[in-house]
């Protein structure tokens, strides 16, 4: 027999998303457990790629196709040379954990907590240090718990505003004093600001413009223009360092799609000029309302998100994969969300970024499979 794989594999096992997306398929359910929209893209960027494909073909550097880095830095106001494009967003973050910290460091992030967070902390050879998120009528940080837990170990902290899975924003205070936290203890700051266009009330904070010399913000062209599987993110750096996180993540993808970055580059300012992102608020707002009052129709306690595409909702004594089997619905499990703390008693997050004849079904299932089990 040969010898075993690195024990690193062990990280490597299923994700729930792709696990659950899975049985869902089996078993002919509405998927809203996975996070990818049922809408198509927009027509103004399947065009873009339509021209792109055998015209922009070949490598491109790796901090990305020039033309998308100064796209991207024209719509977040930042400076082209401090931009890296990424094979979407795990990329970008795998990056940064590859170029900030490795064995013997700790970093910091918030629970719940997006899956890759932990394992690529891990692969870093750093140690993931969890800070429980309080949950009354809404999600909140606790930062009072945040500082306590620093140690002389921690190089980053992480977060993720708009946040997944819990669809809080941060406020201004809130992240003011994490800004705090971080100049006095020397963190560097990764921003997972994928959601950014996904808000239904007031924009959110970037975090760049609070604290520019250290934080790294993660973006993402799959969640804004609906194409989750085109894989392309990008990374906006400190001032000097973009050149460093490029050299970091040649050594994974190389580069992302050629004619798909060409795409984007293309799209991004018609998106915003159009008023795509408003438009695309509007009719997520309108699906998160629809979720949200027919799952408090069913006497479900929800928690209201403030941004992204995820509601939190709490079914006590429920199973997901039974769900799945017998109700013919996916969600996602709170436990998911969880390593060092317990997750909230029958906690689950359903994605309503599907349309809204699913959405009406899958809680029109529910609602029979409740009636069906008093």
């Amino acid at each position: 027999m040969p010898r075993p794989l690195h024990p690193r594999t062990q990280l490597s096992k299923e994700s729930i998303f792709s696990h659950m997306s899975r049985l869902a398929a089996q078993h002919g359910a509405i998927n809203l457990g996975q996070g990818f929209p049922s809408n198509p893209p927009p027509k103004f960027l399947l065009e873009a790629a339509r021209r792109a494909v055998g015209t922009t073909d070949q490598y491109t550097p790796p901090a990305g196709l020039p033309k998308l880095r100064e796209a991207i830095a024209e719509d977040l106001g930042v400076e082209a040379e401090n931009v890296v494009v990424t094979a979407g967003a795990t990329e970008a973050l795998h990056a940064l954990a590859e170029a900030l910290y490795g064995a013997g460091d700790q970093v910091l992030m918030l629970e719940p907590y997006f899956d890759v967070y932990i394992p690529q902390a891990k692969m870093a050879g750093a140690e993931p240090v969890l800070v429980p998120m309080r949950l009354r009528d809404k999600w909140e940080p606790d930062l009072a718990v945040l500082e306590r837990t620093i140690s002389p170990s921690a190089k980053a902290l992480l977060i993720n505003s708009p946040y997944n899975p819990t669809g809080s924003i941060f406020s201004r205070t809130d992240l003011e004093k994490i800004v705090a936290i971080a100049r006095q203890h020397d963190l560097w700051i990764i921003s997972d600001e994928v959601y950014d266009e996904l808000y239904f009330g007031e924009p959110p904070i970037k975090m760049r413009e609070l604290a520019p010399e250290r934080t790294f913000t993660v973006g993402s062209a799959g969640k804004r223009l609906e194409a989750t599987g085109w894989r392309i993110g990008w990374i906006v750096t400190p001032p000097g360092l973009a050149g460093e996180i490029a050299g970091m993540r040649q050594w994974a993808s190389f580069c992302s799609v050629s004619p798909l970055q060409d795409a984007v580059a293309e799209a991004l300012p018609i998106a915003r000029r159009e008023g795509f992102y408003a438009e695309l608020r509007q009719s997520y707002g309108k699906r998160k309302d629809l979720l949200e009052s027919g799952l408090k129709s069913l006497g479900i306690q929800t928690f209201s998100p403030a941004g992204t595409y995820f509601l939190t909702a709490k079914l006590p004594n429920l199973d997901a994969e039974t769900l799945v089997r017998e109700a013919k619905v996916t969600i996602i499990p709170g436990s998911a969300f969880y390593a060092q703390n317990s997750a909230p008693e029958g906690l689950f997050r359903f994605a309503f970024c599907k349309k809204t004849d699913e959405i009406s079904l899958a809680v029109e299932r529910l609602g029979q499979y409740l009636h069906v089990r008093q």
